[in-house]
């Protein structure tokens, strides 16, 4: 008697590597990577040992920035727009309150900084603040140094900011420190 084997069609699969090969490297090709959202920012140095960092600052030097869950801002308890901050934040740096300082112009608003060194902004966020406007309110603190620093150059130096020496860029951000706390985030 005759066994019947029947003999199943076998799929060449020796090409299927090739084309799961070039499937990859189509999609590494056409897609499209989205470009991280995040800020760059140079952390302060370690306190050296056997020194105290931990100096007190006067209330009037600090600018308190608040960010709602609603992604309302507050300065100073007050409701401001986001347009609003950068003019706020250049004001109270810019108060030009020492006497001694040479490009200063002897202003002395009791609601603004002493001086721009001694200037602090302090940055809280609530925890469901969304990560857009939180940017958003980082660039326009980053906008109101700039623009200080770029009028300082242009005042002060009588330069533009492209044609700096690094000393000279080392005395503008002396002019003008960027000192942002971010403090703890809280539930507001």
């Amino acid at each position: 008697m005759r066994t019947s084997r029947r003999q199943s069609p076998q799929v060449n699969a020796g090409s299927m590597a090739d084309i799961a090969f070039l499937l990859l490297i189509f999609f590494l090709v056409t897609a499209v990577i989205p470009q991280d959202v995040g800020i760059k920012r140079k952390l302060p140095a370690p306190c050296p040992p056997n020194e105290n960092c931990d100096g007190i600052i006067k209330q009037r030097n600090i600018l308190e920035v608040k960010i709602n869950a609603k992604n309302e801002l507050f300065v100073e308890n007050k409701v401001i727009g986001i347009n609003e901050l950068k003019d706020v934040t250049k004001d109270f740096l810019d108060n030009n309150g020492d006497e001694s300082c040479a490009y200063c112009n002897g202003l002395k608003d009791e609601t603004s900084s002493e001086n721009p060194q001694s200037a602090v902004v302090s940055l809280t966020n609530d925890k469901l603040t969304s990560y857009n406007f939180y940017i958003k309110v980082q660039d326009e603190l980053t906008k109101a140094y700039f623009e200080l620093r770029r009028d300082y150059t242009e005042n002060i130096l009588k330069k533009s900011t492209n044609e700096l020496t690094k000393e000279e860029l080392l005395q503008v951000r002396k002019a003008y420190p960027f000192k942002l706390s971010e403090a703890d985030v809280k539930n507001q």
